[in-house]
């Protein structure tokens, strides 16, 4: 993938932030004319409300995330966490995503620090994997009480070797396919 222009603060335009904003811009005229200015005004409103309603999980998420990269070694990181650290790092990846609370305004700046401070793809994987499927604090407030402990239980089990094979599979993936985000920032 190319490098994208720096803007000189050290955040840089990327294609993901392109796509992003065509869609907001595209969803925006499509608003205006199927429903005029009122409907793009009461669209803006409920986007601030929004915004509002997550600035708290959001900041409380990338200070996290900024905390890890300036208190975490990069060698210790990488060595744990990297392409060499086999599946010793993918366990403990998985179990700090099995243990990760809140929602994807926690996980994915964490995620993203650890990329940052010298994780490896596969790990990353088996991070999000296993806080998405494999979660204790969903498992204890919302699958047991909703669906009852054998369910829960079951369905946690059943579901608990994903996030290890997820991380090889990405770690095979990235050896083998033009994929290269173990190649992404280093700041």
């Amino acid at each position: 993938m190319p490098e994208t222009p720096s803007t000189g603060s050290g955040w840089r335009i990327g294609t993901s932030d392109m796509v992003f904003v065509g869609l907001a811009l595209g969803s925006g005229l499509l608003c205006l004319w199927l429903g005029g200015w009122a409907s793009v005004q009461r669209a803006v409103g409920q986007a601030g409300r929004l915004l509002l309603m997550v600035i708290p999980q959001l900041g409380a998420g990338l200070l996290i995330g900024g905390l890890i990269q300036q208190l975490v070694d990069r060698d210790r990181v990488t060595r744990l966490l990297g392409s060499e650290s086999g599946a010793r790092g993918l366990m403990l990846s998985a179990l700090a995503g099995m243990v990760t609370p809140d929602g994807p305004f926690t996980s994915f700046p964490i995620v993203y620090a650890l990329w940052v401070a010298g994780a490896d793809a596969g790990a990353l994987v088996a991070y999000v994997a296993a806080w998405s499927l494999i979660g204790l604090n969903r498992l204890i407030i919302w699958e047991i009480p909703f669906m009852g402990f054998d369910v829960s239980l079951l369905r946690f089990f059943v579901s608990l070797p994903m996030p290890l094979l997820a991380g090889i599979l990405a770690r095979w993936l990235v050896q083998v396919t033009p994929l290269r985000p173990d190649k992404g920032p280093r700041a």
